[in-house]
C-alpha cells in the first residue's frame, strides 16, 4: 500500500517551462535591450541554456548564482549584445520578477492533493534547487502548507537521481521506499531515479511528443522513452488526474 506521494515541483505541480517561456518574453519586451528577430527561436535557446547552465551548478561546477549569471551572458551573447558580468546579474534580477510573476499550478496538482489527503496518503516535495527558492515557489503557488517536508538537493548535497536523496527522504518521513512514490516530470531523473531507490516511479509525461526523457543536468538518451519506461518497471501518466 502506497502510504507516501513524494513529487517533483517544476513541470510536475508548477507550470515552471509556461513561466519560463512567458517570463523572457515580457522581460525582453519590457526592458527592450536587444530585438528578438525569432521570438520561437529566442525562448527554445533561453530553455537550452537553463538546461546546461543549470546541471553546471548541479555538478557544483558553479555556484547558484553563478549559473543564472551564465545564462544572461550567453543569451546576450547569441543576440549580439555583450555585457559585463554585473550587467548580466542585473538583467537576469529583472527577467526573474517577470518569471516569478508567471508562476502558476497545472490546473490538476490541487485536486490531486486534495485526493491524496482524503486517502490519507501523506505528501512531500523533492526537487533539485536550493531549498529557499523552491519553498518561495510553493508559497507563492499556494502550496506552501500541503507537504509534510520540502527535500531539496542544495540542502542535502545529492540530486536526483542519485538514489541517496530518495532514500533520505522516505527516512525523514519514516516510510519504507517500498511504501512510497515518486512523480515527476523526468523519465531518467524522476521516475527511473526513483525505481532505483525501491519506490514506485511514476513518469508525468504532460508534453506527449515533447518527451524530456532526461531533465536538468541529467539530459539524454538514445532509447525509447517507453520502452525504458517499461523495463525500469515505471509507471506512466500524462495528467495528475490518472495518478
Amino acid at each position: 500500500m502506497t502510504k507516501l506521494a513524494l513529487f517533483d515541483l517544476d513541470d510536475t505541480l508548477m507550470d515552471h517551462r509556461g513561466a519560463v517561456s512567458r517570463g523572457i518574453l515580457r522581460h525582453v519586451d519590457e526592458t527592450a535591450p536587444f530585438p528578438l528577430p525569432d521570438r520561437e527561436h529566442s525562448v527554445a535557446l533561453w530553455h537550452e541554456l537553463e538546461d546546461r547552465h543549470y546541471h553546471r551548478y548541479l555538478s557544483k561546477e558553479l555556484t547558484f548564482a553563478g549559473q543564472r549569471r551564465a545564462r544572461a551572458l550567453d543569451f546576450a551573447a547569441a543576440h549580439g549584445v555583450t555585457l559585463s558580468e554585473v550587467e548580466a546579474d542585473a538583467w537576469f534580477d529583472t527577467y526573474f520578477e517577470s518569471y516569478r510573476g508567471a508562476w502558476e499550478l497545472f490546473d490538476d496538482a490541487i485536486p490531486c492533493l486534495d485526493r491524496l489527503a482524503d486517502a490519507g496518503v501523506r505528501v512531500g516535495v523533492i526537487t533539485n534547487g536550493e531549498l529557499d527558492f523552491q519553498r518561495v515557489k510553493l508559497e507563492r503557488t499556494g502550496l506552501g502548507d500541503r507537504f509534510e517536508h520540502v527535500i531539496a538537493s542544495g540542502a542535502v548535497g545529492v540530486a536526483k537521481p542519485d538514489p541517496k536523496i530518495f532514500e533520505r527522504a522516505c527516512a525523514l518521513f519514516g516510510i519504507a521506499p517500498e511504501e512510497a512514490m515518486y512523480v515527476g516530470d523526468r523519465l531518467l531523473t524522476d521516475a527511473v531515479g526513483a525505481a532505483s531507490a525501491g519506490l514506485a516511479g511514476v513518469w508525468l509525461n504532460r508534453f506527449g511528443g515533447d518527451v524530456v526523457v532526461g531533465g536538468i543536468g541529467h539530459g539524454k538518451t538514445s532509447e525509447d522513452p517507453v520502452e525504458l519506461a517499461q523495463a525500469a518497471g515505471v509507471r506512466t501518466i500524462t495528467t495528475l488526474d490518472e495518478l
